[in-house]
């Protein structure tokens, strides 16, 4: 109930009661009352009529980086005798300099200026509006209103360089690209010699295979260099979210991510993205930089959440993996997941994992004794883990979340190691 409503029933009381009673004082009581109720409605505010341009720079930055915020606010209405503005920041923003609120004066056709700035962590933050609040002097009224405006704040997850990721799927696509396929052509590292054909150039001609013929002149061929198929799944199973004093786990599943998919799609590759936990968020293949954007603005979203459908790893929908191709797993894994990753293997996948170590990261929070004897138990169980992987094809790197991860990934992801080709690979 408003102020004026509140006293229009006092008034309303104190003569009802003076009538009845025939008591002069209640009714000479009225007569201030109703001037201080007449002079509030006179000066009464009236409709806001706002305009807001809101400017956020940058737009796009990276985690903890400042951004400033700035609002320009016009009075496109009447006079506003006392108006009180703040702006909606979203919460998880932390405000760092200047005020996202005023209390001031508004004459009809002034504008007034907003301006402060803000940080944050990993996200996509939208600003929804500006709240207005109108009082007249005497107090009695109050009108409000948001004043929608539309601006958004994209803080980038925080990512490393990697240089180069050495995968071998199965089956490449016909794009010629870094990837080795096991047919002949154009290319750089030999892969065969066959019967030479006309309109071959003269310098790839064998000459020491053809010396052992006499009619017949052989070529060199080259293994071809093509594209592939690349999903990423992201674990983000509520189990996955490791919090300790470092801060959560999954925060480095969301780097190692990122630093992923810069590097296969700088290769040229076709590129997905599945983040698996509450729910599926699909960001479907695509190349280049526009599809390291929409995987970059997923990965900003990306939040650990709990779901019975996708509890497990056995849930993965396969069929949308186009078949053979190369498959990363950005997860801690647990023991149920080996044989689900083993099945993945087996249909044709080749998958590689990337596992930030969850013992080594909870390791910072144990100090006694005990601590470091269940530290070593979960590390032997681990290692098993890890070797029961290697054993069932699906190599995994483990990452101590301690070292930067193109230090500790830059060197191993880089080299085509033995597993990638124990199955050879198909055009």
């Amino acid at each position: 109930m408003n102020r004026i409503l509140e006293l229009s029933v006092l008034i309303s009381c104190f003569l009802f009661i003076g009538l009845i009673s025939l008591n002069s004082s209640l009714l000479i009581l009225i007569f201030p009352l109703l001037a201080y109720l007449l002079v509030g409605l006179f000066y009464q505010p009236q409709k806001i009529d706002l305009k807001v341009n809101l400017t956020i720079t940058p737009e796009r930055v990276t985690v903890n980086s400042p951004v400033t915020v700035r609002l320009s606010i016009t009075n496109n209405g009447s006079h506003l005798e006392e108006v009180v503005l703040e702006d909606k920041v979203p919460v998880d923003l932390v405000r760092l300099d200047g005020e996202s609120s005023a209390i001031t004066q508004l004459e009809s056709n002034s504008t007034i200026e907003i301006s402060y700035s803000v940080s944050g962590k990993r996200g996509i933050y939208h600003f929804h509006g500006l709240q207005a609040k109108a009082y007249e002097r005497t107090g009695l009224s109050l009108h409000q209103e948001l004043v929608k405006t539309q601006g958004s704040l994209f803080i980038l997850p925080e990512f490393l360089r990697l240089k180069n990721v050495a995968i071998r799927p199965r089956k490449t696509r016909v794009y010629s690209g870094s990837i080795p396929s096991n047919q002949g052509g154009s290319g750089i590292e030999f892969h065969s010699i066959r019967e030479y054909q006309p309109g071959d150039p003269v310098h790839l001609i064998n000459w020491r295979a053809s010396a052992r013929h006499r009619d017949t002149l052989f070529s060199n061929q080259f293994q071809q260099e093509r594209l592939a198929d690349v999903w990423l799944i992201v674990d983000a199973r509520k189990r996955s979210e490791i919090i300790c004093r470092k801060g959560s786990l999954f925060e480095y599943s969301i780097i190692a991510s990122a630093a992923l998919a810069q590097a296969l799609l700088n290769q040229g590759n076709r590129l997905g993205l599945l983040i698996y936990g509450g729910f599926l968020d699909w960001t479907f293949p695509g190349y280049g930089k526009l599809q390291y954007e929409r995987i970059l603005r997923a990965l900003a979203r990306a939040r650990p959440g709990d779901s019975m459908v996708f509890e497990k790893l056995a849930n993965l929908p396969t069929r949308m993996f186009p078949m053979n191709s190369q498959l990363v797993v950005i997860s801690p894994l647990y023991h149920e997941d080996l044989p689900i990753l083993g099945s993945l293997r087996a249909r044709g996948y080749q998958v590689l994992g990337i596992s930030p170590d969850p013992i080594a990261f909870e390791r910072g929070d144990l100090d006694d004794l005990t601590g470091d004897v269940g530290y070593r138990i979960a590390q032997i169980e681990r290692s098993l883990l890890l070797t029961q992987l290697r054993q069932a094809g699906v190599y995994t790197f483990n990452w101590d979340v301690t070292v930067p991860f193109d230090r500790a990934m830059a060197l191993p992801l880089s080299r085509l190691l033995p597993w990638l080709n124990l199955w050879g690979v198909r055009s």
